[in-house]
């Protein structure tokens, strides 16, 4: 996994920006036909805009490809990981402006441990970097963002351990978005962790076995993340989900979506429709959520079937209209037949 990540301030943004498209396109002026692929992408962006009806609370991402991505410039994995914080950072303003309450970056794994050790220190300067830009910029304080690390981070250097401290001290105040960023992560470190807590604790006559529940789990899981994750993005192409929060995520069934795009050329339009895809997902498990309920109420019927009714009431709207007109039929029978 092929996986940086930081944030930048708006201006060094843009410095940053206009260097990666200088490399991409050279000197250059855009083509026609470049510039018109510019306003069909942003048309393109805007009806997706229009067609969203609801929004992820918590997305995870996977951001995958920033070496690829260096080396299909002919750079080394230090400038495609800063081309990735700059991705970063516009996502996290995407998630602001679509109303996501939290998000989960994927930064470094307890598997990137086994990189080269000058790449793996190059990363930890960045990310030393970006967290205390982070932590300083206006914007963040006007948005209210609070920045949190999930993971094994007592096997992190002492100065990236500092720079996670400054940053999570700086913004411990706020609740309007929450990131956290995973770093020495592991989804069945994570797992594995809290089972032995568990058994310690009931060997230790601490917690009595028939007691244990999900929230007995969740109080030992890392401190974090505060929603199960409704959407989780992964770029680059791999089509897995690399142990990636498996009990918010997997727990919680969250839509997946998979993109082709590096991490650093990830754009607006890809971030759009990874939520259409939440959509559709949350469309389709409302109308299960119906359809199953419709057939308890057939089967059982009169005060039986009442939990049943309830939860058909609650998603009938996801229905066809057919449907719809059908149950309601049913309904207005059912209350003649109890009326007489």
């Amino acid at each position: 996994m092929d996986t940086p990540q930081g944030i930048k301030t708006a201006s060094e943004g843009s410095s940053v920006r206009s260097k990666h498209k200088t490399h991409i396109v050279g000197l250059k002026e855009p083509t026609q036909m470049e510039r018109l692929g510019q306003l069909a992408r942003g048309a393109y962006e805007r009806l997706l805009e229009l067609e969203l009806s609801g929004t992820p609370s918590h997305v995870a991402v996977i951001q995958d490809g920033n070496r690829r991505y260096a080396r299909q410039q002919g750079d080394d994995a230090s400038e495609g990981h800063r081309a990735g914080a700059e991705t970063t950072e516009q996502v996290l303003e995407w998630c602001r402006e679509t109303g996501v309450d939290e998000l989960t970056l994927y930064t470094f794994s307890t598997e990137n441990f086994e990189r080269p050790e000058e790449e793996n220190e190059a990363l930890f300067d960045l990310l030393c970097e970006k967290l205390r830009e982070f932590a300083d910029a206006d914007r963040v304080h006007d948005s209210e963002v609070r920045i949190r690390a999930i993971g094994e981070t007592g096997k992190l250097p002492e100065r990236v351990r500092e720079a996670i401290d400054y940053a999570e001290r700086r913004t411990g105040g706020y609740d309007n978005l929450q990131l956290n960023i995973a770093l020495a992560y592991g989804g069945r470190a994570e797992l594995l962790s809290a089972a032995r807590d568990v058994t310690g604790a009931v060997d230790a006559d601490e917690l009595d076995a028939e007691d244990i529940d999900v929230e007995t789990v969740e109080q030992r899981l890392y401190e974090g993340p505060s929603r199960d994750v409704d959407l989780i993005v992964r770029t680059g192409g791999d089509e897995r989900t690399s142990n990636f929060l498996p009990w918010h995520a997997n727990g919680n069934e969250a839509a997946v979506y998979f993109c082709t795009p590096y991490w650093p050329e990830f754009r607006k339009v890809d971030f759009l429709r990874a939520i259409r895809t939440y959509e559709h997902r949350e469309e389709s498990w409302r109308k299960t959520r119906a359809r199953r309920a419709l057939a308890l109420v057939r089967a059982l019927g009169g005060a039986e079937g009442h939990d049943a009714r309830r939860v058909l009431r609650r998603f009938k709207d996801a229905l066809p209209s057919a449907e719809r007109e059908a149950i309601e039929s049913e309904t207005d029978a059912e209350f003649e037949r109890t009326a007489d």
